[in-house]
């Protein structure tokens, strides 16, 4: 039986998960500088992987010992499906960004939302109802909005826009990240409603990078056989990039298994607020119009789709 609190439990693991992988990014900056950025993803899940193997076996062999759920053939569809496309979604970004308009790449791919609620309907019926859609619309136009470059639409027209092709990136990204979060969501449902949402996010985390890591490390060994040198010496600044993704992650996972995945990647939004924060030192710098109206609608958003539950 669903207990009371599992109604709202879902938004401080959001937020962790959001502030994780704020702090995540912040280490993975400097591997990315080192090693490359799919090298960098490949860290993320190689080096998480032992925490997320811990947390599985701690809650399967220690204390209430939940044991091993029932795995069935949809569960690893869904599965497959997040872990891959989440790996996708790195390599069309990185697509994008090679365009010469940086800001419109990453503008595209944070349609992600919008899209989550699309594939979820389609995919999962499971379908937003006015509030949510609205929260959603307003944080990505927010967050649109914070994207812009100091020289606001006008930079961006004098940049000419962006071509086709990073239009096509952008959104494929933006598609990938979504049906990424629409696979985790439905392989936590699709081992029932007898498994705790802590279990269901602990194995899916643990499935999900072991199959990435498998999958992406296999292609780069393959393709650059020297790498896995180069990630072994970058271990200590790897540790922490890993960890705190393999934390992230958990959250994330956990959330999926409480609550529709457009309410959580909505409210994980709060990620572009703590990075905008830490990028911009709010509390040094005045914001400009366009930034100030951006961080009021990305806030709203965030309020609306909490204010459901």
């Amino acid at each position: 039986m669903t207990l009371a609190w599992m109604a709202w439990a879902w938004i401080p693991l959001t937020l962790w998960a959001a502030l994780a992988q704020t702090a995540r990014n912040a280490a993975q900056r400097s591997v990315t500088a080192e090693l490359g950025t799919l090298a960098a993803t490949l860290v993320r899940f190689l080096y998480g992987l032992p925490l997320a193997s811990a947390w599985v076996a701690g809650l399967t062999f220690v204390g209430v010992g939940y044991g091993v759920p029932h795995f069935s053939l949809p569960y690893a569809a869904w599965l497959a499906m997040g872990a891959l496309t989440q790996v996708g979604a790195t390599a069309f970004l990185l697509l994008a960004m090679k365009e010469r308009n940086f800001v419109l790449a990453v503008a595209y791919s944070k349609t992600e939302v919008l899209q989550v609620a699309l594939f979820s309907a389609v995919l999962l019926q499971e379908l937003p109802g006015p509030l949510a859609f609205g929260a959603m619309a307003l944080a990505t136009v927010g967050v649109v909005l914070l994207s812009l470059p100091a020289g606001g639409w006008r930079a961006l027209r004098a940049g000419e826009g962006g071509s086709g092709k990073l239009v096509v990136y952008g959104l494929a990204s933006g598609a990938c990240f979504a049906l990424a979060s629409v696979g985790f969501r439905g392989a936590s449902l699709a081992l029932g409603e007898g498994v705790a949402p802590w279990v269901a996010g602990a194995w899916g985390v643990f499935w999900a990078q072991l199959l990435q890591t498998l999958v992406l490390g296999g292609w780069l060994l393959a393709r650059q056989p020297g790498v896995a040198g180069a990630i072994a010496r970058a271990w200590r600044l790897s540790v922490v990039a890993g960890s705190m993704g393999a934390l992230a992650s958990i959250a994330w996972f956990t959330a999926y298994a409480m609550r529709p995945a457009s309410d959580v990647r909505t409210l994980g939004l709060v990620e572009v607020l703590f990075s905008y924060l830490v990028s911009r030192r709010m509390f040094r710098e005045s914001l400009s119009r366009t930034e100030g109206i951006g961080l009021a609608l990305v806030l709203a958003g965030l309020v609306g789709i909490c204010a459901q539950w």
